[in-house]
C-alpha cells in the first residue's frame, strides 16, 4: 500500500476540495461538512499529538498544541510539510509506532482506521492506548455508503488502478469500537469519535 499512497500524495487532496477526479462527484453538502470537520479538529483542545497516518495534513494543520505527524509515504509526508509547516514529521509504521509509552496526550488518525482489517485494527487500538490516553478516529460515515465495508477499485490520475479495503461507520458503531468513545462529528459523510 506504500506505493499507492505514495503516487496518491500529490492528487489526495482533490478528495477534499472536490477537484480532479472528484469534480464531478455528487456530494450534497460536503464542503459545507468539510469545514464542519475543521471546526471539531481545530476546536480539540491544544496538547502533544501523534497525527498517525497524517497523509497530506489536510487536517493536521488544524490541530493545535505540539503535533507529530507519522506517516509510512516518504510522497504524503512531503505534502504534509507544506500544509502543516509547524508540525514535526516522522515517518514510521503505525501498526508498531516508533515512539516511547505515554509520550503523548492525544492519538489522532484520520481515514485510516477504515482501512485497517481486524488484525490490525487491534494492533493499532493497542498501539494508541500504548501512547495515549486519548484516542481521536475521524473516518468515513455510513450514511454515504449502501455497505459496510468492500474492496474498492481506486483510480489515480497516472490511469493506475489499486484494489484497497475500506469501511464506514455510525459515529456510535465507531465509538463502541475504539473503547467507549464519545461523538465528535456524526455526519453524512464523516465520523469524529473521541475514546480516552
Amino acid at each position: 500500500m506504500r506505493e499507492y499512497y505514495d503516487r496518491r500524495a500529490r492528487e489526495y487532496d482533490d478528495w477534499y476540495l472536490g477537484t480532479g477526479l472528484f469534480a464531478d462527484r455528487d456530494r450534497p453538502g460536503w464542503d459545507e461538512e468539510v469545514a464542519r470537520l475543521i471546526e471539531v479538529v481545530a476546536s480539540l483542545p491544544p496538547g502533544r499529538t501523534l497525527d498517525v497516518a497524517c497523509g497530506t495534513g489536510f487536517l493536521t494543520r488544524h490541530l493545535r498544541g505540539d503535533v507529530v505527524a507519522l506517516d509510512q509515504s516518504r510522497a504524503m509526508l512531503e505534502e504534509a510539510r507544506r500544509n502543516a509547516p509547524r508540525a514535526t514529521f516522522l515517518q514510521g509504521d503505525a501498526l508498531a509506532l516508533p515512539v516511547p509509552n505515554q509520550s503523548f496526550d492525544r492519538v489522532f488518525t484520520a481515514h485510516f482506521y477504515g482501512h485497517l482489517d481486524e488484525p490490525d485494527r487491534e494492533s493499532f487500538l493497542a498501539e494508541a492506548r500504548r501512547v495515549a490516553p486519548e484516542l481521536v478516529v475521524v473516518d468515513s460515515s455510513r450514511e454515504s455508503s449502501e455497505q459496510d465495508e468492500a474492496h474498492q477499485e481506486r483510480l489515480l490520475n497516472d490511469a493506475s488502478r489499486w484494489q484497497v479495503y475500506k469501511r464506514w461507520f455510525s459515529a456510535e458503531g465507531l465509538a463502541a469500537e475504539v473503547g467507549d468513545g464519545e461523538t465528535l462529528l456524526a455526519g453524512r459523510w464523516f465520523v469524529a469519535v473521541r475514546a480516552g
